[in-house]
């Protein structure tokens, strides 16, 4: 797993443990300018596998909120690191429509230098302000079904998640191809 952001090493371990052994690589990749996380995945991927040659996932992540036309959308860590969860609710105040989904994109490059990208989306609602303990980045402020992604254990998460969502559609494809 190439990775800049050990939280997320650390949840892909967790979904593939026993089955696969996950090695983190600390590499922060250039990420291509796209509305598109697949695409962005794909940039990802092909750069980290052009520095350590060897079969490897990258992922990225887009935060999009229908009521800002989908922002912040690919630009999601930017925005956490720049607004914040307080400056999100700030832009939420006074708007009822809340609906807002995660997508994850992972990209697996094969030792041919292969890429193929596997995606997983999860919808849910932006509250009025942040709930819960666990969790990183938006979890605090995004309500699915009732609980924010911060409420959730990691195991729990780990079942719902965009990433999560994303990782069993490469944990299928990496199950059909071996045979």
């Amino acid at each position: 797993m190439v990775t800049g952001n050990a939280h997320k090493a650390r949840e892909m371990a967790a979904f593939f443990q026993g089955i696969l052994e996950v090695e983190h690589v600390p590499l922060d990749c250039p990420e291509l300018k796209h509305d598109d996380v697949g695409e962005i995945a794909r940039g990802k991927a092909a750069y980290a596998f052009g520095q350590i040659h060897r079969p490897l996932i990258v992922d990225d992540t887009a935060f999009s909120i229908r009521a800002l036309g989908g922002f912040p959308g690919p630009y999601a860590a930017y925005v956490l690191t720049t607004l914040g969860n307080a400056g999100i609710l700030k832009l939420m105040e006074g708007v009822t429509d809340r609906a807002a989904f995660f997508e994850t994109a992972i990209a697996h490059a094969d030792g041919e230098g292969n890429i193929r990208v596997f995606r997983g989306r999860i919808d849910g609602t932006i509250t009025g302000s942040p709930r819960g303990m666990g969790g990183f980045g938006y979890d605090p402020i995004f309500d699915v079904n009732g609980r924010t992604l911060a409420e959730l254990s990691l195991a729990e998460k780990s079942r719902v998640s965009h990433r999560a969502r994303a990782l069993r559609a490469l944990r299928a494809w990496m199950e059909t191809s071996k045979q």
